[in-house]
Protein backbone atom coordinates (compact mmCIF):
# COMPACT_ATOMS: atom_id res chain seq x y z
CA UNK A 1 0.00 0.00 0.00
CA UNK A 2 1.23 3.22 -1.05
CA UNK A 3 0.41 6.10 1.25
CA UNK A 4 1.97 9.36 3.12
CA UNK A 5 1.11 10.72 6.12
CA UNK A 6 1.31 14.07 7.75
CA UNK A 7 1.24 15.24 10.65
CA UNK A 8 0.18 18.58 12.11
CA UNK A 9 -0.11 19.89 15.46
CA UNK A 10 -3.98 18.91 16.13
CA UNK A 11 -4.68 16.33 13.42
CA UNK A 12 -2.76 13.67 10.96
CA UNK A 13 -3.44 13.88 7.34
CA UNK A 14 -2.90 9.93 5.52
CA UNK A 15 -3.52 10.28 1.80
CA UNK A 16 -3.68 7.08 -0.14
CA UNK A 17 -1.67 6.59 -3.44
CA UNK A 18 -3.22 4.24 -4.75
CA UNK A 19 -5.67 4.08 -7.99
CA UNK A 20 -7.80 1.35 -6.09
CA UNK A 21 -8.98 0.51 -2.55
CA UNK A 22 -9.17 -3.54 -2.17
CA UNK A 23 -9.09 -5.81 0.47
CA UNK A 24 -5.51 -5.43 0.47
CA UNK A 25 -4.95 -1.63 1.48
CA UNK A 26 -7.91 -2.41 4.23
CA UNK A 27 -5.87 -4.35 7.20
CA UNK A 28 -2.62 -2.23 6.46
CA UNK A 29 -4.68 1.23 6.47
CA UNK A 30 -6.86 0.14 9.40
CA UNK A 31 -2.99 -0.95 11.07
CA UNK A 32 -2.21 2.12 10.27
CA UNK A 33 -5.37 4.20 12.57
CA UNK A 34 -4.07 1.79 15.28
CA UNK A 35 -0.62 2.75 15.20
CA UNK A 36 -1.55 6.55 14.50
CA UNK A 37 -4.24 6.33 17.36
CA UNK A 38 -1.54 5.19 19.89
CA UNK A 39 0.36 8.15 19.27
CA UNK A 40 -2.19 9.93 20.59
CA UNK A 41 -3.53 11.59 16.96
CA UNK A 42 -7.95 11.67 17.96
CA UNK A 43 -8.24 13.90 14.46
CA UNK A 44 -7.42 12.00 11.44
CA UNK A 45 -7.91 12.89 7.85
CA UNK A 46 -8.15 10.53 5.12
CA UNK A 47 -7.54 12.08 1.82
CA UNK A 48 -8.85 9.72 -1.06
CA UNK A 49 -8.31 11.75 -3.55
CA UNK A 50 -6.07 9.34 -5.92
CA UNK A 51 -8.36 7.03 -5.26
CA UNK A 52 -10.68 5.91 -8.48
CA UNK A 53 -11.69 2.55 -7.78
CA UNK A 54 -13.37 0.09 -5.44
CA UNK A 55 -13.88 -3.47 -5.47
CA UNK A 56 -16.44 -3.66 -3.14
CA UNK A 57 -18.28 -1.68 0.23
CA UNK A 58 -16.94 -4.08 2.90
CA UNK A 59 -13.29 -2.78 2.10
CA UNK A 60 -14.41 0.67 2.80
CA UNK A 61 -14.93 -1.34 6.74
CA UNK A 62 -12.00 0.16 7.66
CA UNK A 63 -13.37 3.84 7.30
CA UNK A 64 -15.59 3.03 10.11
CA UNK A 65 -13.16 1.65 12.27
CA UNK A 66 -11.44 4.70 11.73
CA UNK A 67 -13.99 6.73 12.65
CA UNK A 68 -15.01 4.67 16.08
CA UNK A 69 -11.23 5.47 16.75
CA UNK A 70 -10.93 9.04 16.55
CA UNK A 71 -14.65 9.26 18.56
CA UNK A 72 -13.44 7.10 21.43
CA UNK A 73 -10.24 9.67 21.53
CA UNK A 74 -12.51 12.41 21.83
CA UNK A 75 -11.57 13.05 18.07
CA UNK A 76 -12.89 13.66 14.48
CA UNK A 77 -12.47 11.32 11.51
CA UNK A 78 -12.28 13.45 8.34
CA UNK A 79 -12.52 11.73 5.08
CA UNK A 80 -11.66 13.58 1.84
CA UNK A 81 -11.91 13.86 -2.20
CA UNK A 82 -13.86 11.11 -2.50
CA UNK A 83 -13.98 10.23 -6.06
CA UNK A 84 -17.68 9.57 -7.48
CA UNK A 85 -17.08 5.77 -8.08
CA UNK A 86 -16.27 5.61 -4.29
CA UNK A 87 -18.96 8.25 -3.66
CA UNK A 88 -21.76 5.98 -5.30
CA UNK A 89 -20.73 3.00 -2.99
CA UNK A 90 -20.57 4.65 0.10
CA UNK A 91 -24.14 6.04 -0.02
CA UNK A 92 -25.14 2.69 -1.12
CA UNK A 93 -23.69 1.27 1.68
CA UNK A 94 -25.07 4.30 3.66
CA UNK A 95 -21.71 4.93 4.75
CA UNK A 96 -22.14 8.71 3.74
CA UNK A 97 -24.06 9.72 6.44
CA UNK A 98 -22.10 7.88 9.43
CA UNK A 99 -19.25 9.52 8.04
CA UNK A 100 -17.69 12.82 7.90
CA UNK A 101 -17.23 13.63 4.11
CA UNK A 102 -16.02 16.67 2.71
CA UNK A 103 -14.71 18.03 -0.70
CA UNK A 104 -11.64 19.39 0.18
CA UNK A 105 -8.56 19.01 2.08
CA UNK A 106 -8.99 22.75 3.45
CA UNK A 107 -12.58 22.22 4.45
CA UNK A 108 -11.68 18.36 6.76
CA UNK A 109 -8.87 20.88 8.50
CA UNK A 110 -11.63 23.73 9.20
CA UNK A 111 -13.99 20.78 10.52
CA UNK A 112 -11.34 19.61 12.93
CA UNK A 113 -10.22 23.65 13.87
CA UNK A 114 -14.08 24.04 14.68
CA UNK A 115 -14.71 20.28 16.34
CA UNK A 116 -11.35 21.65 18.52
CA UNK A 117 -12.63 25.32 19.21
CA UNK A 118 -15.79 23.76 20.15
CA UNK A 119 -14.40 21.18 22.68
CA UNK A 120 -12.22 24.51 24.29
CA UNK A 121 -15.19 26.23 24.25
CA UNK A 122 -16.82 23.11 26.21
CA UNK A 123 -14.43 23.10 28.50
CA UNK A 124 -14.16 26.42 29.66
CA UNK A 125 -17.83 26.34 29.84
CA UNK A 126 -17.44 23.30 32.21
CA UNK A 127 -14.87 24.90 34.60
CA UNK A 128 -17.35 27.48 34.96
CA UNK A 129 -20.12 25.71 35.99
Amino acid sequence: MKFSIDKHEKYVVITLNEGSFSNEVTPRLKSEFILLNADGACNIILDLSQVLHCQDSQDLSSLLFADRLCKKANGLFVVTGVQPEIQNILDLSDLSKRLNLVSKLEEAVDLIFMGEIEKEMLGSFDEES
